[in-house]
């Protein structure tokens, strides 16, 4: 079971009064806290100044599965759009080397579909947990740029087979 830390704030004074501040209710799939609720002293009040509580979340299927709770690898091909490739892009620091978003916009405006233009990008960058995730969501290696380039063509040899190994595992 995965463990988030969490902490509320609840303001308190030093003065007791005849109820609680009203808590955090959870819409979500909270399963249990642990907190630790008293009456401070003004002078003891510390940064914090509030309640500390820990939570368990259950996430996936067995409270363990990233890929059944939609966190990693549930995506399919056309959950992928125009603005994850650029998100990758910025990410990766892409910009940053080519200066403007002209290769990505070229990319884009060729009629690719996303998935397979980010799996052309992390291939040149050897992205190997995102080529993963790309390959499992219905990317295609062998899909042409205008200059009739694919992802294994962008990518060094180690990534060649890396591609190549996923996608046997996942037929």
């Amino acid at each position: 079971m995965a463990s988030i830390p969490c902490m509320f704030q609840i303001p308190l004074t030093s003065k007791p009064t005849s109820s609680l501040p009203s808590l955090p209710k959870f819409s979500s799939r909270f399963l249990g806290s642990q907190n630790s609720l008293s009456w401070v002293k003004p002078s003891r009040i510390g940064p914090s100044n509030g309640s500390r509580t820990q939570c368990w979340f259950r996430f996936g299927k067995n409270g363990v599965d990233a890929e059944g709770a939609g966190i990693y690898g549930s995506q399919g091909r056309d959950d992928f759009d125009r603005d994850d490739v650029e998100q990758y892009f910025n990410y990766m620091g892409m910009l940053a080397v080519e200066g403007t978003y002209d290769k990505m916009e070229a990319l884009l405006n060729q009629n690719i579909h996303p998935v397979d233009i980010l799996l052309m990008l992390a291939a040149s960058e050897g992205d190997k947990p995102k080529i993963e995730e790309l390959l499992r969501a219905g990317a295609k290696y062998d899909v042409k740029d205008a200059d009739g380039r694919t992802a294994l063509d962008r990518a060094n040899e180690e990534i060649k087979d890396f591609i190549l190994n996923v996608s046997v595992q996942k037929a």
